[in-house]
């Protein structure tokens, strides 16, 4: 459902490219340069207006455009400033898409986010040059998302656009936070004991199905989307309720986790679902809790098994689950103060640590 819709938003953004190198005339590179110029001006003026300490922890998220999701967001940064009272505190998107989308309005009121690049940019600016720069990734898994984190730090460290002051480069101190599911151990063990925790009571009551996000096969960066098995594994010590599927990873879509409920002998019976993402945005709204239907006397799989343009909650409706409105827990990671904290946990490791060797990227083993 929402790889169709991604895959036609891909094909939109390359027909751009392709139209702007066609005219590539001086007015497309000056208008082009005149809004890197504006967007790098916001950010300055922000920062320069904000900043209160020496050191600075920038948040990277991939975005989205729901007031649910925005308030999250806004929550973290509160709870970041008020734990790292040391630090001032940034939020940034790593999507285009979502950027574009906030600022337009796209179901909610315009706002306006920017891309790490901006904001790293700012912190190297005459009269700022925090001497500390802490980036804390908010993805889940260490995938695709994340490799693109570790490529904004790196030619931040190398200079990319030569336009930083090489003296400050070379005396800034750089710092990575690692994403939720970093470890393949201990921070799968502790967010599965922490989602126990929260929802054992439900597990009595049904299945409680996590939906992660995943990269499809060609993009399991770090083969990353082991951490969706490994963490349901992990789960199922406390319960064999527990499932976790994704919307992306090969084998693991909504119809795998049928597959892995029925051969559990759960025919029947309430099913919870929930969002595996640091927010409850367009996936959580959409592919898990809405109302999109593909049922036609039953349903037709792709050739990589999935049923497209079905929600879980309908999905498993038909396939004679209770599954409603009723049973959907629209709630981000980050709105779960006890799983935000092992992401906050992540970003004091990375303070306590070794600076960073931006030459060799932070990466899972």
């Amino acid at each position: 459902m929402k790889k169709i819709k991604s895959m036609m938003f891909a094909l939109l953004a390359i027909c751009a490219v392709i139209s702007f190198t066609a005219c590539s005339d001086d007015d497309d590179k000056n208008d082009a340069k005149h809004n890197y110029v504006i967007y790098q001006n916001a950010v300055n003026q922000t920062v320069k207006s904000q900043k209160k300490n020496s050191k600075v922890i920038l948040l990277v998220a991939f975005g989205s455009t729901w007031q649910q999701a925005y308030d999250a967001f806004d929550a973290t940064v509160d709870a970041y400033k008020a734990a790292f009272p040391g630090y001032d505190v940034f939020l940034s998107f790593s999507s285009a898409i979502c950027i574009n989308r906030a600022a337009a309005g796209e179901n909610v009121k315009p706002r306006n986010f920017y891309a790490p690049p901006f904001w790293l940019n700012a912190f190297a600016q005459d009269g700022v040059k925090y001497s500390e720069i802490v980036v804390q990734s908010l993805q889940v898994i260490p995938g695709e998302e994340y490799t693109r984190v570790i490529n904004y730090i790196k030619d931040f460290a190398n200079n990319a656009n030569g336009d930083i002051d090489d003296n400050y480069l070379a005396n800034v101190t750089l710092k990575l936070g690692v994403p939720l599911l970093q470890d393949a151990e201990s921070d799968v063990d502790e967010v599965a004991s922490q989602l126990n925790t929260l929802y054992s009571s439900k597990a009595k009551e049904g299945v409680v199905a996590f939906m992660g996000h995943g990269n499809p096969d060609s993009y399991d960066t770090y083969k990353a989307n082991v951490r969706y098995t490994q963490l349901e594994l992990a789960l199922q010590r406390y319960s064999k309720n527990y499932y976790v599927g994704t919307v992306d990873m090969m084998h693991n879509f909504k119809t795998h986790v049928y597959a892995r409920m029925q051969a559990n002998g759960i025919k029947d019976g309430k099913v919870f679902c929930h969002p595996l993402m640091s927010i409850d945005g367009d996936h959580g709204h959409n592919d898990m809790a809405g109302d999109d239907d593909a049922w036609d006397n039953g349903f037709k799989p792709n050739g990589e098994g999935e049923v497209e343009d079905t929600s879980w909650k309908m999905y498993f409706s038909h396939m004679g689950y209770t599954c409603d409105n009723s049973t959907m827990i629209e709630k981000g990671l980050l709105e779960l103060p006890t799983i935000r904290q092992i992401w906050m946990n992540h970003t004091r490791d990375a303070i306590n640590g070794e600076p960073l060797d931006y030459y060799h990227s932070k990466n899972p083993e």
